[in-house]
């Protein structure tokens, strides 16, 4: 069996700055209408508040919570 090294793909064959530039479009991809729950406490307090009864509603059933 041959050993031959490995190539650099993807991120680990950019600069630094190509990483940095293609990572600063993630937060802009989303819309400010939705990225709401650093503005909004109460907005933020309720989504918490139902995704904790969803889950918790769950195991009492005796299911298995889910990542969705």
């Amino acid at each position: 069996m041959e050993h031959r090294p490995k190539s650099k793909r993807g991120f680990a064959s950019m600069t630094k700055e190509q990483r940095e530039r293609i990572a600063s479009l993630g937060g802009r991809s989303v819309p400010s209408a939705k990225r709401s729950f650093a503005q909004d406490r109460a907005l933020a307090s309720e989504a918490g508040r139902k995704g904790g009864q969803r889950s918790q509603g769950r195991r009492r059933a005796g299911e298995e919570a889910t990542p969705e």
